[in-house]
């Protein structure tokens, strides 16, 4: 299975209930400001959406403009993009796909997404593959190393699935010789939100780099995998336009433009988030540290925790948690890792401790 949040086969086709840990997604759900405003999708549904989406590019640049109010890191309004910046898609998959379709060799760093790779071989593009080192930490040294040999870079901040951030004092050699030699980097920052600490965003980069192309989505901060909206920003316009004219028209439904005005100024909601990630983030990698199965855990900046088995292999404790209404993420089908690897969404500490006390109780 390419992805997580596969709770169908095993769940719903059956008549089960489960709780999936394979799907990193916010666990205070679908944000209050979306659900109260549902009648005003309802009554959009009758026409077609803007074909130039101009409100929804206008409440994006206030969301990215105002993020540091929002997140609390700050209380100003900055200067960051602008409406032309954005290209929207349905759900970060479209972008991704787009954005890679668009060059003959790319790099992409291992593990990684597995997206990343599906789409460069979809669209027969020539692929180098660089590993991040032991520590499930970039390799900088190497990314610099093969640069020569593609024509971009695809880079997650978090990196899924370890959740790892970019390192901007070592990066910033990167950007500006990709911003030398007219290369690109794409910058996959889905889980971006979750950092708590806006300022490890490359927005506040956009606008000195024309090399540099952002990946976002309201799926995993906001709760919202099934609207399907996603969105690239870059302060190259020949670039965004030149992606834009693969596009279908009226890609971006009502309820995701209805999304994008609402949830993204819920403040409640986001500081409710920022506080539940921090503590139970340091509380289920401390917990996760105690079992024995468990060889190694990584450190993560994002809502999810990577981890190294130890005499059990993923397999196993895939079927041994399934079979107590869990589902966790296999990890043997990202490039690199293999049947000793398993990823643990976290959510709420009522499901956090259903998990562990399903980890405490097999015998190996």
């Amino acid at each position: 299975m390419q992805h997580g949040g596969d709770v169908y086969t095993e769940g719903i086709l059956k008549g089960k209930e489960l709780i999936d840990f394979s799907s990193n997604i916010n666990p205070l759900g679908v944000p209050k400001g979306f659900i109260d405003n549902l009648n005003e999708g309802i009554l959009n549904i009758t026409r077609y959406p803007d074909l130039q989406y101009r409100q929804l590019r206008a409440d994006l640049k206030e969301y990215i403009n105002n993020v540091e109010i929002l997140f609390g890191d700050g209380d100003r309004s900055l200067e960051l993009v602008h409406e032309e910046d954005f290209i929207l898609g349905n759900g970060a998959a479209e972008i991704i796909d787009l954005t890679i379709s668009s060059f003959k060799s790319i790099m992409i760093i291992t593990p990684s997404f597995g997206e990343y790779y599906e789409s460069a071989e979809k669209w027969g593009v020539d692929i180098v593959c660089v590993s991040l080192n032991e520590d499930m930490e970039y390799d900088y040294e190497a990314i610099a190393k093969n640069l020569h040999s593609v024509e971009a870079i695809i880079i997650g901040n978090p990196n899924n699935p370890n959740g790892g951030i970019i390192d901007k004092e070592k990066f910033l050699p990167i950007i500006e010789r990709c911003e030398k030699e007219g290369k690109k980097i794409i910058i996959d920052e889905a889980f971006v939100e979750f950092t708590g600490k806006h300022k490890d965003s490359f927005i506040y980069q956009l606008k000195d780099y024309k090399s540099l192309f952002i990946i976002r989505a309201i799926t995993k901060f906001y709760a919202m995998p099934g609207i399907r909206f996603g969105y690239g920003i870059s302060s190259d316009g020949e670039f965004i336009d030149k992606l834009k004219e693969k596009q279908n028209p009226w890609n971006i439904n009502a309820f995701a433009e209805l999304a994008v005005k609402y949830v993204l100024k819920d403040r409640n909601y986001i500081n409710k988030s920022i506080k539940w990630i921090k503590v139970e983030r340091e509380y289920l990698k401390g917990e996760l540290k105690k079992l024995d199965i468990i060889e190694k855990v990584f450190d993560t900046h994002g809502n999810y925790i990577l981890c190294k088995l130890k005499n059990i292999d993923c397999d196993r404790l895939y079927e041994y948690s399934l079979e107590r209404g869990i589902v966790i993420r296999k990890c043997n089908n990202y490039i690199g890792l293999n049947k000793s690897y398993v990823r643990f969404a976290i959510k709420d500490r009522l499901n956090n401790d259903k998990l562990l006390q399903v980890l405490k109780k097999i015998n190996i």
